[in-house]
């Protein structure tokens, strides 16, 4: 009997070991848009035998398919004819294109990628750091009159969480129609986590895609690492801030974090409280389609601007698309800030070209990076930005979290988006392209404080490394789509 089980055994491994390389391989190739990402999975599956293929199956297949909710397209307006205008072409661009004649193709770009249109009369306000973006949330909720929707990738029950949580159950307690939304394993980094104290207030909360093991899969696929708060859908904030006691700064945070977040007055809104309802109905099959959810919105100032929603499923690769149109069009500088920046051979070559066609690339990056093999992976791509032109900043502590992106003192890009692989194409982002000089410029100026802070990055330095320093990188960089 023994016999006979070990020779099955030795039948049915290798067979199931073909099969599962066989299925890999066909869906991967049927599925997979990245040529890397093809050759990477099925070389797994064939050298692993069993564990490539059941690798693949836990980690490789999306399996969300958000159906988007049947909301409407236009943000109810008080003068539609100019919000149509901008849709179509018409005065805007006609004025945008007389003075920067490259981004009326990615205004047209940004719609063909988004199908959403750019919207007038919008007031954007940068809120630096905890200090200044934490008591402007904590007033907007105690002001709240009718509806609050909260999504956050991380919100920690330490003081500032709590804080978060109080003004939430305050005025879920005062009548106001509260929904808050966060990401599982984003949920967990503090135990007990903060739904649970909402959950015993009776706030409605809910956690996007639950996982059993949330620690295993701190860096798994298909996480919602959105920042959304609307108060009455009519006042916004988003950006790259957590809620969390280390962006606090005059708390002084044993753990400190630089970070930049952001007021939307205006038709934007409309666009984070759409991305939220989809999100929300996805996890709680619960419809926020109607008012009071959706309210009449009014213009608020002269920022023209799209929402960028973007993700694994539909939304794939909009925001990619978008920084590569963004620096297509560039003609005289480039600004990034980002504190995970690890590119593909696209995008790399997109920024290598525009440096070398004049456009001014500076790269602000922090100094030590708070996962320190993020910093081994990123370490190889500068020698290759450096030696065709562009220029690189390390930024000192505390860790710098800020996300920007600006073009020619009149374009920017704000929000949740890292520039990696995990941010580009595995996880739920939110960012807003903004055409406005006033706010692109202030922008500018932050990165520039910080540049004028920070350590440039020599070529020569990187050239020096010691041969099992760039060994480690190399090996390093080379699990940078999964990092």
């Amino acid at each position: 009997m023994l016999n006979l089980l070990a020779d099955l055994w030795l039948v049915l491994v290798p067979l199931g070991h073909v099969v599962g390389a066989i299925g890999v391989t066909i869906d991967a190739v049927l599925r997979k848009r990245q040529v890397p990402a093809v050759i990477g999975w099925v070389g797994l599956a064939w050298l692993a035998p069993i564990v490539g293929s059941v690798l693949y199956v836990a980690f490789g297949i999306n399996r969300i398919q958000r159906a988007a909710l049947a909301l409407q397209r236009e943000p109810v307006l008080g003068d539609t004819g100019e919000f149509r205008a901008i849709q179509a072409g018409g005065e805007f661009l006609a004025e945008l294109g007389a003075s920067h004649p490259t981004l009326p193709g990615l205004a047209r770009l940004g719609f063909q990628t988004t199908g959403n249109p750019l919207l007038p009369g919008n007031a954007i306000t940068p809120l630096r750091d905890g200090d200044e973006a934490y008591p402007a949330m904590l007033a907007a909720i105690a002001e709240a009159r009718e509806t609050i929707t909260l999504l956050s990738y991380i919100f920690d029950n330490d003081p500032v969480g709590v804080m978060f949580a109080d003004a939430l159950v305050a005025a879920h307690r005062r009548g106001v129609q509260v929904r808050v939304l966060i990401d599982d394993v984003g949920s967990r980094y503090t135990k007990p986590t903060i739904v649970s104290r909402l959950q015993a207030a009776g706030v409605p909360v809910a956690t996007f895609l639950p996982t059993r093991l949330p620690r295993l899969f701190r860096y798994a696929n298909l996480r919602n690492h959105r920042k959304l708060l609307v108060i009455d859908g009519m006042v916004g904030f988003t950006g790259g801030m957590n809620i969390r006691e280390g962006h606090w700064l005059a708390r002084r945070p044993a753990s400190p974090v630089r970070c930049l977040h952001f007021r939307l007055d205006g038709p934007i809104v409309y666009e984070l409280q759409r991305a939220f309802a989809v999100d929300w109905a996805f996890a709680t099959r619960e419809a926020l389609d109607r008012a009071p959810w959706f309210p009449r919105l009014t213009r608020h100032g002269d920022v023209v601007a799209r929402g960028v929603p973007d993700g694994p499923d539909s939304d794939l690769e909009n925001i990619l698309e978008l920084i590569l149109g963004a620096v297509s069009a560039a003609r005289h500088h480039i600004r990034i800030i980002n504190p995970y920046f690890l590119l593909d051979d696209v995008l790399l070559r997109a920024l290598q070209v525009a440096a070398m066609r004049g456009v001014t690339v500076d790269i602000v990056i922090p100094a030590r990076n708070n996962i320190p093999i993020m910093d081994w992976a990123m370490t190889p791509q500068f020698e290759l930005l450096l030696e065709k032109g562009c220029r690189v900043f390390l930024s000192p502590p505390p860790f710098d979290h800020t996300k920007a992106f600006t073009v020619d003192g009149i374009w920017c890009l704000i929000g949740s988006t890292n520039w990696d692989a995990r941010s580009l194409l595995l996880n739920f982002e939110f960012n807003v392209e903004c055409y406005d000089v006033a706010l692109t410029r202030a922008l500018e100026s932050l990165i520039d404080e910080r540049i004028a802070a920070a350590r440039p990055l020599s070529l020569q330095e990187l050239l020096q490394r010691p041969w099992w320093v760039k060994w480690r990188d190399g090996v390093a960089r080379l699990g940078s789509p999964y990092l």
